[in-house]
């Protein structure tokens, strides 16, 4: 099973700079953690650049064009397909975490998206892939509404491949 994790803004993106537009949802975080650790991780390389390390309790395998490219903790994949085929040897379930080129390519191969829709517009480069609703359907959301530690109204949200 390959699945993705991921949050994305009303208008679809993900990232600007290298970091999230919305800065810290902390149970964004929480919940991200709990899908991935034990899991291979799959992200590309400006993905791995945004975290600046390797994430723990989990495989880290980084999608990189650059042959020569190493880090601490991670191991290193040509392509999507290499990266995806190296995480199923090491465990059924495959997460892949972005960014934008990462999931684009991966999302022919998902079964599940672990979607956070954070309840807002923001100005971004990176943009996830609109999933072809004929494709997925919605089988659990809940909505968490601005707090003292969330700056935005935000959903977990599950789609299931059909």
């Amino acid at each position: 099973m390959v699945f993705f994790v991921v949050a994305v803004a009303e208008n679809g993106v993900i990232g600007l700079n290298g970091e999230l537009p919305w800065g810290r949802l902390p149970a964004d975080l929480q919940h991200f953690k709990c899908l991935t650790v034990g899991h291979p991780v799959v992200m590309g390389r400006r993905t791995y650049d945004s975290l600046g390390k390797a994430l723990p309790k989990r495989p880290n395998i980084v999608v990189t064009r650059q042959a020569d490219w190493t880090a601490p903790g991670c191991e290193t994949a040509a392509s999507v397909p290499a990266a995806l085929a190296r995480a199923h040897e090491l465990d059924e379930e495959v997460c892949v975490i972005g960014g934008g080129e990462i999931y684009q390519q991966a999302l022919p191969t998902a079964d599940i998206i672990y979607l956070t829709e954070v309840h807002h517009n923001f100005e971004g480069d990176a943009f996830f892939p609109t999933p072809p609703p004929s494709e997925w359907q919605e089988i659990s959301r809940e909505r968490h509404e601005v707090d003292e530690q969330h700056a935005y109204a935000f959903s977990f949200v599950t789609l299931q491949r059909r």
